[in-house]
């Protein structure tokens, strides 16, 4: 398995790759480029990008008027300031007119740790999920991040891309991977249950699956790096093949991942189903791995949910 990497990390290299290739790209950051990895890219294109100090409004709007000059714009920052603070210039102004302009949203979920609750956002899937002509893409590592984000650029229209600080497992490293937008993927196979991801807690239930194997349990692994559009085949598939549901996501399980899921089967395949995430509370500081234990968001929380809600689905 290859080192851990942040996909905040992974994305500052995407860009300055992409950015040799395509010279209609365009940089906009909010004084955060260390932190968001866009200065490779400042460093290699300086006349291709714009620091816009802390001002995350104005920087979407900017990016806004870029893409109606034939750029591609890509706006950054932290997720809850990019996707939060700049909400109104990212409906009206982006969103609204359908313009080719991406939103990057680093230091996502309750792993930005000490940072604390003001910098955790846990809201931005639920939020942007509401807005007409919006892509989402919450990739999982490293080798999902670029191929997430050059399918981003290549998509014409609004997208945002939720990233985080903390270094994971690259699990998506094999030779046969393939990432295709509004596509989700069957990581591994199972027939008494499914546990749905996004993000980086594709490594958690891949963890888990393998404790539950170990109890004669055994679980599909379906793995959502595009939140919208959802891929509502791939779903509906594992909910009538094993008649039980359980959603993972650093996120509020309100309007999230779980949400969208939920969404889905109650519509074309009810079942019995249980959402992972935070609920309904903000984040604390602390130590990221910290965290994600006291909020339930790793592989024992998904272990424990899975164990009761298979013993409930045999009766």
């Amino acid at each position: 398995m290859a080192e851990k990497m942040a996909t905040r990390v992974a994305y500052g290299e995407a860009l300055l790759e992409l950015g040799k290739e395509n010279e209609n790209i365009v940089v906009i950051d909010a004084d955060l480029c260390a932190c968001t990895k866009t200065d490779l890219f400042a460093e290699a294109f300086p006349d291709r990008y714009f620091n816009l100090g802390i001002a995350e409004s104005n920087m979407v709007g900017v990016a806004a008027g870029l893409a109606t000059c034939g750029k591609i714009a890509i706006a950054n920052s932290f997720a809850m300031f990019s996707a939060g603070r700049a909400f109104e210039q990212i409906r009206n102004s982006v969103a609204y007119p359908n313009l080719n302009v991406k939103i990057v949203g680093t230091h996502a979920g309750l792993s930005v740790g000490k940072d604390g609750a003001t910098h955790q956002c846990l809201e931005d899937i639920g939020v942007l999920r509401t807005v007409p002509n919006m892509t989402i893409l919450c990739p999982a590592d490293s080798v999902e991040t670029y191929h997430a984000f050059k399918a981003a650029i290549e998509h014409e229209g609004p997208v945002y891309l939720r990233l985080g600080r903390l270094p994971v497992d690259t699990v998506n490293d094999n030779d046969d991977y393939h990432f295709e937008l509004g596509k989700g993927i069957l990581m591994k196979p199972g027939s008494d249950l499914t546990i749905v991801t996004t993000g980086l807690m594709l490594q958690e239930a891949l963890a888990a699956r393998e404790e539950l194997l170990a109890e004669g349990i055994e679980a599909r692994i379906v793995h959502i790096p595009t939140i919208k559009p959802l891929d509502e085949e791939i779903i509906v598939k594992a909910a009538e093949e094993t008649g039980l549901v359980i959603t993972a996501e650093e996120h509020n399980i309100m309007g999230g991942l779980g949400s969208a899921v939920a969404e889905v089967l109650a519509e074309q395949c009810p079942v019995r189903m249980r959402r992972i995430g935070t609920n309904d509370v903000f984040g604390k500081s602390g130590e990221p791995h910290d965290l994600m234990r006291e909020y339930g968001l790793d592989a024992a929380t998904i272990v424990k949910v899975a164990k009761e809600e298979f013993r409930k689905k045999q009766g």
